[in-house]
């Protein structure tokens, strides 16, 4: 009986983790970022980088701009939504100066009724809960990147950047930086030797690219 009642309680562990997981995606990274404040308090006011893999991966992001203080809480695979059920977490716990955002390609690869102007709708959903908590820090969005295995959305993706690009003209304290451009070759098609081989995440000749781009947007 004993046995059979551990057996049953393993089971019921192991279904509550499961579900718990997935009505939490990306719980685990969210933790890691706890942690990592427990071990060395995160620094007071900084420019807070949030978005997907492209900012996850920028991990000596800190050494392109030593003249600022940058933390980065940035987590692969993320959508915008994902940013908005974090918020919390994410953002707001760290009492930013300012806020720097690359998101939205994951947003793409949903499924095909993601259009451009759902990508927006995203992207103003996380705007509206930053500026409802934080209503004077400035923010700064990265248009989404041409990687070059994500070629099908490059029609939404730049819809997308439209969309969010017009809207932010309209709004106070927020501006767009448009890398896009600036990561295509003569032919109008992605600079090849930007990209690690999955044609989709940089290496440092991207992150070379986005530098000075960025730096003039950047808080002193």
């Amino acid at each position: 009986m004993k046995t059979i009642r551990l057996a049953l309680s393993l089971s019921l562990l192991l279904i509550f983790s499961y579900e718990s997981s997935h009505a939490q995606p990306f719980i685990k990274e969210v933790n890691y970022f706890k942690t990592l404040d427990s071990i060395k308090p995160p620094p007071v006011h900084p420019i807070l980088f949030i978005g997907s893999s492209s900012f996850t991966n920028w991990k000596d992001v800190q050494e392109y701009f030593p003249d600022r203080v940058i933390l980065n809480r940035a987590f692969g695979g993320s959508s915008l939504p994902h940013l908005v059920l974090y918020a919390e977490d994410i953002i707001f716990r760290y009492q930013p100066k300012q806020i720097i955002i690359y998101c939205g390609e994951n947003d793409l690869t949903a499924g095909s009724h993601i259009t451009g102007d759902s990508v927006f709708q995203h992207f103003a959903d996380l705007y509206q809960v930053i500026r409802k908590r934080l209503p004077r820090v400035p923010i700064a969005y990265v248009s989404m990147k041409p990687s070059a295995s994500r070629l099908k959305y490059y029609k939404a993706m730049n819809e997308g950047n439209r969309l969010i690009s017009e809207f932010i003209s309209k709004q106070r304290r927020i501006q767009f930086i448009n890398v896009y451009p600036h990561m295509l070759d003569a032919n109008g098609y992605p600079i090849a030797d930007i990209f690690l081989s999955d044609s989709l995440h940089m290496n440092k000749k991207g992150y070379k690219i986005w530098q000075p781009i960025i730096a003039p947007y950047l808080k002193k």
